[in-house]
């Protein structure tokens, strides 16, 4: 299967950079945008399978934003975020807004090919140093295990299945609900964990270690 990628940067010579290293091997560039309102166009008519996106953009809505747009679309793209920054702030940020990953652009070409081939598998892909600075940012330090030990067993089976990378309407589809009600137990696990995202939550549940 051919894995049709959209690349939105708007410098020239990086969209044609990022072009030469992901040709060939199931990977085709299917189109290209400058900028987050088109990022968004491209999306809803080509409907590629992978969003390689920049976090910082030019005029009009930022990457960020434009993932949150494409998200609300409810299309199967998943959207990669790739970015010169290394702050744990814009980790949070991309992850809350939607994104699937966050890859540096000082990543190698074997790292940026196998995030592309991860996120297709339906994983996340997050550099853990940074999320890791993310979540010790976060005012209340809750211990791991007592904060996993008020969830009910639904809310466990959720947590661990968003620690698996998948989304919302995957996680409703594999238990059988509606991806509202998924939302419904996203929302309260948490509220219980006290965490900001779903993204903090799973690195609670690496930290917890093995049940």
């Amino acid at each position: 299967m051919t894995v049709r990628i959209l690349i939105v940067d708007d410098h020239q010579l990086a969209r044609e950079g990022l072009k030469s290293v992901l040709a060939g091997d199931g990977l085709e560039v299917v189109g290209e945008a400058t900028s987050g309102e088109e990022a968004v166009d491209l999306v809803a008519r080509l409907q590629p399978d992978v969003v390689l996106m920049d976090v910082r953009l030019g005029p009009g809505i930022d990457g960020l934003e434009a993932t949150r747009r494409i998200a609300a679309l409810g299309l199967p793209s998943r959207v990669l975020m790739l970015s010169l920054h290394d702050m744990p702030a814009y980790v949070r940020e991309a992850l809350a807004a939607g994104a699937a990953g966050y890859v540096l652009k000082d990543a190698s070409i074997a790292e940026l090919r196998g995030a592309v081939s991860q996120v297709m598998a339906g994983q996340s892909v997050m550099p853990l140093n940074l999320i890791n600075a993310a979540l010790r940012q976060n005012e209340r330090e809750v211990r791991p295990a007592d904060a996993l030990n008020t969830l009910t067993p639904r809310e466990r089976e959720v947590l661990a299945q968003i620690a698996e990378g998948l989304t919302n309407k995957e996680i409703a589809r594999q238990l059988g609900v509606s991806p509202a009600t998924v939302k419904a137990h996203v929302e309260r696990i948490i509220a219980k964990l006290g965490v900001a995202d779903r993204t903090q939550a799973a690195v609670l549940v690496a930290r917890a270690g093995p049940a």
